[in-house]
């Protein structure tokens, strides 16, 4: 093989697609596939850590999935509140920073403050930043950011991209190198719309809820094999 043209990412992005298909195909209803597709999290987190990946995101409710069924709604966000339940203890232990990306307001009080307190008990980790897209758009990030600027007081001249980007959800993170959907689909679906304009982007057939560290690992590799040439001419 020949030599890596890329350093591992330090930040990889996760459209977790698939989780219904997955079900559907099993003969489950759909709520069953989202359940696995969540017991699936912690699983990847540990193997992106042990790969050396110090960011990993990944996109769980987007502002438009409140249009699904109210029955699916409810329990996704009752699968949030389970995740939080079951499995934050044990990522503080393993050095995981839990961050969230999005709006908490209209998550309900409760989920609210689980999210807040999973937070504020894991923001001194270093292993691995772990950020959770819920209730979250990329449009919808962006106007937010705008909206911030102005009410900052700032003037139309000095609006630029780093003013812009300390505006985001994301400040203080480095944007994804690599983005990776599962299931196929090539869809950016309103995710992380302005932090991916240079990012690598990986579209691996498999369903969200089969997805593991060794496909994450052959992801990688192909990744750094990749001439990134941000809008410049090739390296080779």
């Amino acid at each position: 093989m020949s030599k890596e043209k890329n350093p591992i990412p330090q930040h990889v992005a996760i459209i977790m697609d698939g989780n219904g298909r997955w079900a559907t195909q099993r003969g489950l209803p759909r709520l069953a596939g989202h359940k696995a597709g969540t017991e699936n999290l912690r699983r990847v987190i540990r193997a992106a850590a042990n790969l050396g990946i110090k960011y990993i995101s990944f996109y769980a409710f987007s502002t438009e999935n409140w249009n699904r069924p109210k029955a699916e709604v409810e329990g996704l966000l009752r699968l949030l509140s389970e995740f939080i339940d079951n499995e934050t203890e044990a990522l503080n232990r393993e050095g995981a920073r839990l961050l969230h990306l999005g709006h908490l307001a209209g998550l309900g009080p409760m989920l609210e403050s689980k999210v807040k307190k999973a937070i504020e008990l894991t923001r001194d980790n270093q292993a691995v930043t772990v950020l959770f897209a819920f209730n979250y758009g990329g449009r919808d990030e962006i106007v937010t950011a705008v909206k911030r600027l102005i009410a900052e007081g700032i003037t139309a001249d000095e609006v630029t991209i780093d003013k812009m980007s300390s505006a985001m959800f994301t400040v203080g993170i480095p944007d994804p190198e690599l983005v990776i959907r599962t299931s196929g689909e090539q869809r950016t679906s309103n995710f992380l719309t302005w932090q991916t304009v240079y990012s690598e982007w990986a579209f691996p057939k498999i369903l969200w809820p089969d997805f593991d560290g060794q496909i994450l690992s052959e992801i990688i590799d192909n990744y750094r094999q990749r001439d990134r040439r941000f809008g410049g001419l090739s390296k080779s």
